[in-house]
């Protein structure tokens, strides 16, 4: 990609990102549904054997009951090879990730250690696409992720006996049927939630959806949000004697806008920062899908826009910008500058469209 391609991309990301058009999408999709009369709904796309999916189904019932809404449950399988690389070790992660997020949203989940095995996951498949246009779908989908999640094959059988299951066969359409509504859709995982040409995953997320679906006057309940976003709490001295390492990739959205804050937090707390670059993953042969692209952009985007980071602006600096600010960066190192180094290239960077490929833009 040469200099005039990065300024071109940077016009066009920021008109992608901006305020009006986000506007103008979300009027849109309203104006579809009113045209065709159509109530207000949300689709959820549950992976059964995802934590994070048993984590988002634990919500759907009281999702519910708090907005005027229609909820479409949809089966689907895992990410293909590209949307999810080192698959063995973001299963891993993620398991131990929703046990340890699942307290903070008042959820629950148990990291067993293992991935539930093909058989039981077909099974609980076969019990979900049974009921999955019932209104009591959302209530089953726990009940079924915490035996799948114990490894609990009895009691799995018993929820079959109790609440039918379909074949092999039709469970795998359902769940081929849902995948393939993703994609159209425009997403790649589970644990996601669609309305209105906009998509939100897991519980993290939840929020904007709650705030979209309460700005259209849809709050049935009192005030207050299923889930609150995540803060951090942590006060002066708290990091003493800790090292906190961050693997910072010089083209990921989310590194550009939690940057400032993870060397926020060091200085406030006393932590050891040791800044551990690294290269994107297009550079190191794995492919990003567009669907994945378009998603962490528009996620990282009302991120930043919530915490008030400026972010959007952008000069993509894969290849030759990468390099030429990874070649400095030893030099930044040995002067002990190098958190002002990153803060400088992520601000001007990814807020101002400042090409690190070109002299000028490296000077800067």
């Amino acid at each position: 990609m040469g200099a005039i391609q990065r300024k071109v991309g940077s016009y066009v990301a920021a008109t992608l990102l901006s305020p009006k058009v986000e506007r103008t999408v979300l009027a849109a999709a309203e104006l579809r549904r009113k045209l065709g009369r159509c109530s207000h709904r949300v689709s959820y796309f549950h992976q059964t054997d995802d934590p994070y999916s048993h984590l988002a189904a634990q919500l759907l019932s009281r999702l519910r009951e708090n907005y005027q809404v229609e909820i479409d449950i949809h089966l689907v399988s895992a990410p293909d090879d590209a949307a999810a690389p080192e698959r063995e070790l973001l299963v891993a992660y993620s398991r131990k990730d929703a046990a340890d997020v699942a307290p903070h949203y008042g959820l629950e989940f148990t990291d067993g250690g293992r991935q539930p095995g093909p058989h039981i996951v077909g099974r609980a498949n076969r019990i979900l696409a049974s009921a999955l246009s019932s209104s009591w779908a959302g209530e089953l989908m726990v009940e079924v992720g915490r035996t799948l999640w114990a490894h609990d094959e009895e009691a799995l059988a018993a929820l079959a006996s109790a609440h039918g299951q379909t074949s092999g066969l039709e469970a795998e359409a359902v769940v081929a049927d849902g995948t393939k509504l993703r994609t159209q859709l425009g997403h790649y995982l589970g644990a996601t939630f669609y309305y209105g040409g906009r998509w939100y995953w897991g519980p993290d997320r939840l929020h904007y959806l709650e705030n979209r679906l309460e700005a259209l006057g849809l709050r049935r309940n009192g005030p207050g949000l299923l889930v609150e976003p995540p803060t951090v709490e942590a006060g002066p001295g708290s990091g003493q004697g800790l090292v906190l390492e961050y693997f910072a990739s010089l083209r990921s959205p989310y590194t550009a806008i939690v940057a400032d804050r993870v060397f926020e937090l060091a200085q406030r707390t006393g932590l050891a920062l040791d800044i551990r670059p690294v290269l994107p993953m297009v550079m190191r042969g794995l492919p990003v899908p567009r669907a994945k692209r378009m998603y962490i952009m528009r996620d990282a985007k009302r991120e930043a826009d919530r915490l008030g980071i400026p972010f959007g602006r952008i000069s993509d600096p894969v290849g030759r910008p990468v390099e030429r600010v990874l070649a400095v960066y030893p030099l930044a190192l040995e002067l002990g500058r190098q958190v002002d180094y990153l803060h400088s290239y992520f601000e001007l960077g990814w807020s101002r469209g400042v090409d690190a490929g070109t002299d000028a833009g490296l000077r800067r």
